[in-house]
């Protein structure tokens, strides 16, 4: 498959005091977009997505955990606590 981006030629068209674009139906059924709809400003451009997304980009996740500034400095400790052994994990002792 063919995981190129497409591109498709669009007009601004008016629609009262503001301009819009025609979405083909295929396109919305395609990345599931129903109204309401979000307008999102990035980087890169306009993005659509629906109002009801609770769900992150990657970029977005990124971007929120590294806000966060947590400490990570305990981590190794948490690594060799030992219940990485299967019969840790259901509460018999290791053998």
């Amino acid at each position: 498959m063919d995981n190129r981006p497409r591109t498709r030629d669009a007009k601004l068209i008016a629609i009262g005091n503001s301009k819009g674009v025609r979405i083909p139906k295929a396109l919305l059924q395609k990345y599931g977009r129903k109204n309401p709809l979000l307008i999102e400003e990035t980087e890169k451009g306009l993005l659509l997505r629906n109002k009801e997304e609770d769900t992150l980009s990657w970029e977005e996740t990124y971007e929120a955990m590294a806000a966060e500034k947590e400490n990570w400095d305990d981590f190794d400790a948490v690594v060799d606590d030992g219940l990485e052994t299967e019969d840790a994990q259901f509460g018999n002792p290791a053998v």
